[in-house]
């Protein structure tokens, strides 16, 4: 069974999409970032040993947009806090091996995607882990479904995010990939580019 690459991705429009790293460089640049380095990530990214999806926000724009590549499936990213948004992903995606990034990570390549779901084929987790106590990636092999629970309780935008969602997973086994930095800020920006 071939597994699923899931890309959490917003319309980038200004005010609606990366609003901390606007605050920095405005509304409108924090909004023309995303779109392009989403754009950059997706060419990066697509590879025939995994499906590759998009998980749209909002979901009627979303599902309709013509920003994205029109060859990639979407599906509705719903209600919710992210882990309400993730955890319905995790459970109601296609059977099998499943990761989840979202577009905001320009140190994305197929072989950090690769190692991800090759870290799955030993453990029924995985997560990318990312230097703020959050993380890039979050995978399950999803042999039986995801608990109810998952993604509940999670402190976001945290030092706990990581370890908050970790336990929300019931005990199950957990491998850790490369720590890759995720661009909240412009700070985050500016050492994206180093």
């Amino acid at each position: 069974m071939k597994p699923t690459l899931v890309i959490m991705v917003k319309e980038p429009r200004p005010g609606r999409v990366k609003t901390r790293l606007g605050r920095d460089i405005g509304l409108t640049n924090s909004a023309w970032w995303f779109r392009h380095q989403t754009r950059a990530l997706l060419r990066r990214i697509e590879d025939p040993r995994w499906n590759t999806v998009l998980a749209v926000s909002p979901d009627v724009e979303g599902l309709t947009s013509r920003i994205w590549p029109a060859h990639l499936p979407r599906v509705a990213q719903g209600r919710g806090d992210l882990g309400d948004r993730m955890g319905r992903i995790l459970r109601e995606c296609s059977a099998g091996p499943l990761c989840i990034i979202g577009a905001d990570i320009p140190g994305v390549t197929r072989a950090s995607i690769a190692e991800a779901f090759r870290a799955l084929g030993n453990h029924e987790a995985v997560f990318g882990p990312a230097p703020d106590g959050g993380y890039w990636l979050i995978g399950m092999k999803r042999a039986r479904p995801p608990i109810a629970s998952i993604l509940q309780n999670v402190r976001w935008s945290s030092e706990h995010a990581l370890a908050d969602s970790a336990r929300s997973l019931g005990g199950v086994s957990i491998a850790h990939v490369a720590t890759l930095q995720d661009v909240d800020t412009v700070e985050d920006l500016l050492a994206s580019k180093r």
